[in-house]
């Protein structure tokens, strides 16, 4: 996964790509249960290209998008989001992967 660093970088990514971006932060626990399993659902799921924000780095932005808790996930196609799983539990990978399968 490639990480955003820029706000400009997040709206060229959203507009131009079927994008899925992975909210989270290096201090986050809950991030760091879902890590290990992040590189086979992203092989799973090519469709789409997979994208992280650190959250403490972008603060601005994930307070407009109402990312409150991490690790969060929003969807993108042609520049409109399309769906998200944001809140504040622990994720599983069953849940991330029901999420990206509803997107269809």
């Amino acid at each position: 996964m490639n990480e955003i660093t820029s706000v400009e970088q997040y709206h060229e990514v959203i507009m131009n790509e079927n994008a899925i971006i992975l909210f989270t932060a290096n201090w986050c626990p809950d991030c760091m249960v879902i890590k290990p399993f992040m590189p086979s659902i992203v092989e799973k799921y090519n469709e789409y290209n997979f994208y992280t924000i650190n959250r403490d780095q972008l603060m601005d932005l994930c307070v407009e998008l109402e990312i409150f808790g991490i690790p969060s996930f929003v969807a993108f196609k042609g520049g409109q989001e399309v769906g998200r799983f944001v809140n504040k539990e622990r994720k599983t990978r069953q849940q991330i992967e029901e999420f990206i399968e509803s997107l269809a």
